[in-house]
């Protein structure tokens, strides 16, 4: 096998180790009844300088359950190549222990190390096993020559681990002793679900990264719309954050705008049907001069480059944030302009109405109280089911073509 390169409940912990463990042939690929589908994705940034020798011990939460699992490692903002000589993923038990017995080795190519071209991403090969939905999945890598731009997402919401030397293969936390909160080189892990399921993507900014939700809780609002998802007799299953915090539609800067970042951080997923627009705030509010035209033409594109790649867009209103530094009426203007067209242009497949969900009713202006995170511009945890609350789910899912990744 070729490497291949691209662009871009409570269980016990006997019954976890278990159902990663033991493979499941009827849900095998090889009958094609089962296509890859994107399980976590965090998008990937310019991280810093990378350091050699280096482990990392990375907690991501599942959203749709499936067979196969396979990580995607990015090099997307290096300037050289990055090798990764060990690769494991398990379950976690607890902290940055893993469920004994559930620790096991990834293969690229067939090969237990791999080099990433700069600029560039790999996929794994499929583990043998089952992976439950909504389970605490522990990714831990070893870079032996890191050096240059580091790839990464910055503002996890999740402690995660890292150690100096190779102890990937560890189920213990003794050597883990380096906390974190921010993933490296991990930027997406897919599964193999039963036939016809499909994933969503949450293309924002710090709104959607989780920023004012609770770390380590998983109560950003694309988490929240997961669990619905799994309750829901819905074939849309996983869910994809692809926020940034500071992220703008039109300018890069925190990240590559959403213009540049679409094709890596969305349509390059398997299994996307629909993506979540929710961005535009950071644009409008940073006194560059961007009309509300200006915003719209950004948004067009991006409805069009996803339509044209066969999957759903939902456009999302843009919340009130008065009380924010950077707020004044200039800019409100320009977001009540904004929002006028994302509710009655007919570009989206559907509308989410954020805005009307999180303002307050004696100022539209403000979020209400208690959905204010405390900075008049992120909601907090109440705030953020509100938002996922509001998402129709009957409205999720269109009749475009099937985009495979």
């Amino acid at each position: 096998m070729t490497r291949r390169l691209t662009r871009a409940g409570v269980l016990t912990a006997a019954v976890l180790a278990a159902v990663i463990l033991q493979p499941s042939p009827a849900l095998t690929h090889a009958a094609g009844q089962r296509d890859d589908v994107v399980t976590w994705a965090a998008s990937a940034d310019r991280m810093g300088e990378a350091t050699a020798d280096r482990s990392y011990r990375l907690i991501v939460r599942t959203s749709v359950a499936g067979t196969d699992l396979r990580i995607r490692l990015s090099n997307a903002f290096g300037d050289r190549p990055v090798s990764f000589d060990s690769a494991y993923a398990g379950l976690r038990a607890e902290g940055a222990a893993l469920v004994r017995g559930s620790n096991r080795r990834l293969t690229f190519g067939g090969a237990r190390s791999v080099t990433v071209p700069a600029g560039m991403s790999v996929l794994s090969d499929p583990l043998p096993g089952r992976l439950p939905a909504g389970s605490d999945l522990v990714v831990s890598i070893h870079t032996p020559d890191a050096a240059g731009p580091a790839t990464g997402h910055g503002m996890a919401m999740q402690t995660s681990y890292a150690a100096q030397g190779d102890h990937t293969a560890e189920a213990g936390a003794e050597a883990w002793t380096d906390t974190i909160g921010s993933w490296f080189y991990l930027d997406a892990v897919s599964v193999r679900p039963e036939a016809g399921t499909g994933a969503v993507v949450a293309l924002g900014d710090s709104i959607t990264d989780g920023w004012q939700s609770t770390t380590d809780l998983s109560r950003r609002w694309p988490d929240y719309l997961a669990r619905r998802l799994q309750k829901a007799t819905t074939p849309l299953k996983g869910v994809a954050n692809a926020g940034i915090s500071g992220n703008k539609v039109l300018t890069d800067g925190a990240g590559q705008s959403a213009l540049d970042r679409l094709d890596r951080d969305v349509l390059s997923h398997p299994g996307v049907r629909t993506v979540v627009l929710f961005e535009g705030v950071n644009d409008l509010k940073a006194h560059t001069g961007v009309t509300a035209q200006d915003l719209i033409a950004g948004y067009r594109q991006i409805a069009d480059r996803a339509h044209k790649a066969g999957t759903c867009v939902v456009g999302a209103t843009v919340a009130p944030f008065k009380g924010w530094s950077e707020w004044d009426p200039a800019a409100e203007a320009v977001r009540q302009e904004v929002n006028t067209y994302i509710r009655t242009s007919g570009d989206y497949d559907a509308v989410t109405d954020f805005d009307r969900v999180l303002r307050s009713p004696y100022d539209p202006e403000r979020l209400l109280p208690v959905f204010d995170g405390g900075d008049h511009l992120h909601p907090n945890d109440k705030g953020m089911q509100a938002m996922a609350d509001a998402v129709d789910l009957d409205r999720l899912d269109c009749d475009r073509p099937r985009h495979s990744g």
